[in-house]
């Protein structure tokens, strides 16, 4: 087996894959797109570990701030290591997360990327991006037991259009935080954050809904292969 079967065959990816390498992707698209403005801000020292990734002479708007941490204190060299952390974490998640470890270093990757300005996306995105990195290739039997058959049935109806709402959404987020629009053309700037706020716990939502419409299409392909074998 080559190296390109074993790591980019998305065309028989299971569900479960799919969803924990989007996740991580975008955790590490992110990260990328925080270090990107923080090397914007030059070779200055924050003055703590709390940092707005795009600094007053950067923003489009009065919320465009993207609040992050680091615990290099010099925004270059802040901004560097989270656009090389990033590139990492986008290619794990794309090419190795299924892998024996793949889970634990996507894990590592992102946290790393966390502690160096790579923003609050590797929180939330990270822990649900390994845990459902640790089913890929698994018989889900806790899953398969304990959703009932019409739950499953439609989580499976979702499968993929929840996660290509979730990547949508996702980045109409990163578009508003950085530059407002489009929904400052139509209301003030404080609603504006109010409803970026409110698109985080949507996005959040529908992150959930996601992974569990991976699980029941992974299930299901399962069931349907068993029947299909058994004739």
């Amino acid at each position: 087996m080559n190296l390109q079967d074993h790591t980019l065959n998305w065309r028989n990816a299971s569900a479960t894959r799919i969803i924990a390498s989007t996740l991580g992707i975008l955790v590490g698209l992110a990260g990328i797109e925080h270090g990107f403005f923080e090397v914007l801000q030059g070779n200055v020292s924050p003055s703590s570990i709390w940092i707005d990734a795009i600094g007053p002479s950067q923003r489009f708007w009065e919320y465009a701030t993207e609040t992050a941490i680091t615990i290099v204190p010099n925004f270059f060299v802040t901004g560097l290591l989270a656009m090389i952390v990033g590139i990492l974490v986008t290619i794990w998640a794309a090419a190795f997360v299924q892998r024996k470890y793949g889970a634990r270093i996507l894990f590592f990757l992102s946290i790393l990327l966390w502690f160096v300005g790579g923003g609050f996306a590797p929180i939330f995105f990270t822990i649900f991006a390994a845990i459902t990195a640790t089913r890929i290739n698994k018989p889900l039997t806790w899953w398969h037991a304990h959703l009932p058959d019409n739950v499953r049935n439609f989580l499976t109806k979702l499968w993929p259009w929840s996660p290509i709402a979730l990547v949508v959404i996702f980045w109409t987020g990163v578009e508003i935080a950085i530059f407002g629009y489009p929904l400052l053309w139509f209301i003030n700037a404080d609603l504006a954050y109010g409803i970026q706020w409110i698109l985080g716990f949507i996005m959040l939502g529908i992150m959930l809904v996601s992974i569990l419409s991976a699980f029941a299409y992974d299930i299901q392909k399962k069931s349907d292969s068993h029947q299909v074998s058994g004739l």
